[in-house]
């Protein structure tokens, strides 16, 4: 089933919500993301043995969702540096400093999409630009469209969840250390996750 076109169960982030079949035109507009009901996070390997868990507590973006023609839609979203959250807040202050992303320097993290592809049913690969430490890389983000409705609250919902991998290292996050036993501290792959809840701008 299209994007657009899906006839959706209730948005997780309410208790009840009345699920809405929309036509392509009703989904077509600008939405600003729910930072409250989202979630962008990552996981990174540690000491070859174990993954760490992360997400950004400040975050804001925006979608633009064209209905008729689904390849026109773009997102941009902007990750505040210093709401780093790995439940550590020795590691927190780590991953701000020098070695890793010296959030004084850099405060944000952005994404800007260039492209939108349907993968096939709810599924859409989204390609953007990804800065990191003023270095702008493409990233192609694997994107499922979760459904539509409309909360209590009488927001127009969309929910999308998406995941990528990068190598930070390409982004010049290249700090590290040799493990006795052979291998390094911190993977040069890191998965990105995205558990995104936009509201419909009136």
């Amino acid at each position: 089933m299209s994007i657009f076109g899906r006839k959706n169960t209730a948005d997780s982030t309410a208790t009840a919500v009345a699920t809405v079949s929309p036509e392509l035109a009703a989904l077509t507009g600008t939405y600003t993301i729910d930072p409250a009901h989202s979630t962008i996070g990552f996981v990174a390997r540690h000491a070859m043995v174990t993954n760490v868990k992360g997400k950004f507590n400040d975050f804001s973006g925006s979608l633009q969702l064209d209905g008729a023609e689904p390849s026109r839609s773009t997102a941009s979203i902007d990750v505040s540096m210093d709401s780093i959250d790995t439940g550590s807040a020795d590691r927190d202050g780590h991953l701000k400093s020098a070695d890793f992303f010296k959030t004084d320097e850099f405060p944000a993290m952005t994404f800007r999409s260039t492209s939108v592809e349907s993968a096939g049913g709810d599924d859409y690969r989204v390609t953007g630009d990804l800065s990191i430490l003023g270095v702008t890389k493409p990233l192609t983000i694997d994107l499922e469209f979760n459904g539509a409705a409309k909360d209590p609250f009488g927001n127009e919902r969309v929910g999308f969840e998406g995941k990528a991998e990068i190598l930070r290292s390409e982004w010049g996050l290249t700090w590290n250390a040799a493990l006795e036993t052979g291998g390094v501290l911190v993977s040069d792959k890191i998965k990105l996750n995205f558990d995104i809840s936009a509201i419909k701008n009136a």
